[in-house]
């Protein structure tokens, strides 16, 4: 990012000029280089933009920020810091600045803009450096896999074009924007991951990055207990292929229905992707080779390539068919699309590791959904344990409304099939461990406790050679802290890594 002090205060107040008596404030600043919304991370060129929080409200974190380097800072509120103050809600001085902060100030002070909600001031900034290149957008979201698919998209990508991405999960009200400052006129692609909590989100994350290409991976009871229906999570997620211009293209999962329906909301070109000959791009022959990878056969038009990729469970042929959807709407070769896939590199969100007592751990506690868990359970049951026991551990899964008790109990079902021992932890995760007793699992063999200190000792006393041991479930209830305490080594050297 480069932009001028102007500029920024253009974005902001939404005027193409400032007046006269802001003008030389503002033409005494160097150019900004970057953006910074925790003051520890600002340095000289930083724009601090200060959000209010739960723990901390950005306000109060300033005169560090200045400190550190920051040239100028988006406030809601006027803050005790020296320099000038901007209202740039009314372009007019909110206050005078020291004598010393003048247009031919060697050393200028850093400024405060005055705005109504600096978030916002921070969108309208990102959507004003947007509109200086012309990247191909290529926007993802859905229920579960978004941050896999995201990831593995633009592995395939770059291997003709310079692509940016969303770092991590930054995917929301704050994370796009900062992705999007990150773009330069060397990029030629951008893959970016949006998430939501609540309906109109994602239409507002669109109308900053522009997509032309959206991807759909699903629909689920992800954030159920925010927007009350599924209805309502399929109408926040159908708000991407709805942002999408006529000469675009959304990719659907034909295997979804209620992503299907969404076709109808688009005026862009829809590329089907799915498992049914009716799709576009269409898979079979899929079958796991556990911590190896999957292989499966894709059909497009008339051609049919076997492939192998390093992705964890069949489930994980649908993250695979959206990054080669994308990649053959993007004009790539087949032989581009399949050296992407085989090339991720980065550590994908289940994380296998050497365990205590000679067992195997699968770390997947990033998060947890029915729908993510049912699928780290067909990946256990497709993992061999000839000289040990799968083994899984089960947390309280949150935000599900309505569809808790349902939710938890299909785990249970799935459970029973799959594990020689069950631990459950959290009141909510009792529920799965009811059910799986219910499904004819041994009592002897389920584990339900309270909290994770519990589940713990447990786990330490009855971990031995060969046993796979899967843990999942919300960090709310510490399971990422059973995963590190059951971690005897560094994470294995295997192809699957993280899965989302």
């Amino acid at each position: 990012m480069k932009l001028s002090p102007q500029e920024i205060w253009s974005a902001v107040s939404g005027a193409a000029q400032p007046g006269r008596d802001v003008e030389p404030l503002l033409a005494g600043q160097p150019l900004l280089t970057s953006v910074a919304i925790d003051s520890r991370q600002a340095g000289p060129g930083s724009l601090f933009v200060a959000l209010p929080g739960e723990r901390t409200d950005g306000h109060d974190h300033v005169a560090h920020a200045f400190s550190r380097g920051a040239q100028m800072a988006l406030v809601a509120r006027p803050v005790e810091v020296p320099g000038a103050l901007i209202d740039a809600r009314s372009t007019r001085p909110a206050s005078q600045p020291d004598s010393r902060a003048t247009a031919h100030s060697l050393h200028p002070l850093p400024l405060c803009l005055l705005v109504d909600d600096p978030m916002n001031a921070l969108q309208r900034i990102a959507a004003a450096w947007r509109a200086r290149f012309t990247p191909r957008v290529i926007a993802i979201t859905g229920s579960v896999g978004k941050t896999t698919t995201k990831e593995i998209t633009a592995a395939v990508l770059r291997q003709r074009f310079v692509t940016l991405k969303n770092q991590g999960n930054l995917n929301n009200e704050i994370g796009l924007p900062l992705t999007i400052l990150e773009l330069n006129e060397q990029h030629q692609v951008a893959v970016l991951e949006m998430g939501m909590y609540d309906v109109g989100e994602i239409a507002q994350l669109c109308r900053i990055a522009r997509p032309q290409v959206g991807v759909v991976t699903n629909v689920g009871p992800v954030h159920l207990e925010r927007l009350g229906s599924i209805e309502r999570i399929a109408q926040a997620k159908a708000e991407l292929v709805q942002a999408l211009p006529a000469d675009g293209v959304a990719v659907l999962n034909a295997d979804d229905p209620l992503v299907a329906a969404m076709a109808s909301h688009s005026q862009a070109r829809v590329f089907w992707y799915g498992l049914s000959p009716s799709a576009d791009l269409w898979a079979d022959e899929i079958a796991s080779e556990g911590l190896d990878g999957i292989r499966f056969r894709f059909h497009f038009q008339q051609e049919i390539l076997h492939v192998r990729a390093p992705l964890l469970g069949r489930h994980s042929v649908h993250t695979a068919l959206r990054a080669a959807a994308v990649g053959l709407v993007e004009g790539l070769s087949w032989e581009e699309i399949v050296r992407g896939m085989q090339q991720i590199d980065v550590q994908l969100r289940l994380i296998a590791a050497r365990g205590l007592n000679g067992a195997t751990l699968l770390d997947d506690t990033y998060n947890a959904s029915p729908a993510s868990t049912l699928a780290a359970l067909n990946l256990l049951a497709d993992l061999p344990a000839p000289q040990g026991r799968r083994i899984a551990v089960l947390g309280d899964m949150l935000e599900l409304g309505n569809y808790e008790e349902e939710g938890h109990r299909k785990i249970g079902v799935r459970a029973a099939d799959v594990v020689d021992i069950l631990v459950t932890v959290g009141q909510r995760a009792a529920l799965i461990a009811e059910e799986a007793l219910a499904c004819g699992l041994a009592p002897d063999r389920v584990l339900a406790r309270s909290d994770a200190t519990a589940a713990l000792a447990e786990l330490r006393s009855i971990l031995g050679p060969g046993d796979v041991v899967l843990v999942k479930g919300s960090r709310a209830v510490h399971m990422d802290e059973i995963a590190t305490a059951l971690t005897a080594a560094p994470s294995l050297p295997l192809p699957g890594g993280r899965r989302d």
